[in-house]
């Protein structure tokens, strides 16, 4: 049997949700998106949420919100999906990459705070594989540099920090709701923020830039049909068929989260003793809701041990090349060489499958293989 690297799970309670909306007058731009913000927000630890149509679409709407644009700066990871880094350039804005944390992949705090300039106008860390970028060292660091903090927490919701919800930490938090996520919409995505003045700019962001306020507006005499774009703006507006379907899936985020983690608890079991890898770096302080399972396999041997599982009918990834590397970045000047301890996680890592409807003993197949593959 061929085991996917990873996959949604859709429960009948999940197609009722979208069945219903199916059947109502409101497909998009109804109450069903409301309710599925409101889930967010509360499950964030925020007081706003805006859904989008993309863990993309929230951090191109997240930077907008934030003033990223023509003369700013944006600092971030170069471990994570190219998004985190396009969306800031897309806005006009310059990126300077900074490195990570050998270990977890994650951002380095010092190596960010050294990457601050003048010109800095966010740092945006991501929370790698669901494990949390030390969300209260980032926000000091924010906070003491006068920057925005822009957590893109595409990997972690439901994840925890000291016991704090991510989205609670940061000005602006991202969310991806991809099926491979820690739950789904299909696609989608979320900005959620504690800031009612980032909410309303993020809100309009995501809806062609509109202002229906009538008290806000410019020229309120027009007639009552009338509404006014003050700035530039998207259509990411997610539509209630797929808010309905993330209304469900996100009651069952708890269910999620602790199956991933036993499935983490049975790989790191299973692999703690073989030679010529390392198992995920945790901190002390996280809850993770685990997204990837990044087995880290030395002595340059990833590309034999991925060959092997690929040939054994089970799905592994690659997460991630570093963003950098990609053409469209070489072609604006950025070179290799530039964050070492990323290049080097990049050239190791190997994600294993992990959802929740995976079986125990597909867990130990995948084990299996890869202890014989380096033996």
């Amino acid at each position: 049997m061929t085991l996917p690297y990873g996959r949604q799970s859709v429960s009948e309670d999940d197609v009722a949700a979208v069945a219903g909306v199916l059947r109502s007058d409101w497909l998009t731009t109804g109450p069903a998106v409301g309710a599925f913000e409101a889930a967010v927000a509360d499950t964030a630890g925020a007081a706003h949420a805006i859904a989008v149509t993309s863990g993309t679409a929230a951090l191109h709407t997240a930077y907008a919100a934030a003033g990223v644009g023509p003369g700013t700066d944006v600092v971030t990871s170069p471990m994570t999906f190219v998004a985190t880094a396009a969306t800031a350039i897309m806005l006009g804005s310059a990126v300077t990459f900074a490195d990570v944390e050998p270990d977890t992949g994650n951002l380095d705090l010092d190596a960010a705070a050294a990457a601050i300039g003048p010109r800095t106008r966010a740092v945006a860390p991501v929370d790698y594989a669901g494990m949390p970028a030390d969300p209260p060292g980032f926000a000091d660091l924010a906070r003491a540099r006068g920057v925005r903090y822009v957590a893109d927490a595409a990997h972690s919701i439901g994840s925890r920090w000291e016991g704090r919800p991510v989205g609670s930490f940061a000005d602006l938090t991202t969310f991806s709701f991809f099926p491979t996520k820690n739950m789904t919409t299909a696609e989608g995505g979320a900005v959620v923020t504690g800031d009612a003045g980032l909410a309303e700019r993020a809100r309009r962001f995501h809806n062609h830039g509109l202002v229906r306020d009538r008290a806000a507006m410019r020229h309120p005499d027009e007639g009552p049909w009338h509404q006014e774009v003050h700035s530039f703006g998207l259509n990411y507006r997610l539509p209630d068929v797929l808010a309905a379907l993330g209304t469900s899936q996100i009651g069952r985020l708890a269910d999620f989260s602790r199956r991933r983690s036993r499935i983490h608890a049975r790989y790191d079991a299973g692999l703690a003793d073989v030679d010529g890898v390392l198992t995920p770096a945790h901190r002390p302080q996280a809850e993770p809701t685990w997204h990837l399972y990044p087995l880290r396999v030395l002595g340059g041997r990833r590309r034999e041990v991925y060959d092997a599982l690929r040939g054994a009918g089970i799905g592994v990834q690659v997460n991630y090349l570093p963003a950098y590397w990609h053409p469209a970045f070489e072609d604006l000047g950025y070179r290799r060489g530039m964050c070492p301890n990323a290049e080097q996680f990049y050239a190791q890592e190997l994600s294993l499958p992990l959802y929740p409807d995976l079986h125990d003993d597909d867990v130990d197949r995948v084990i299996d293989v890869i202890r014989r593959a380096l033996t």
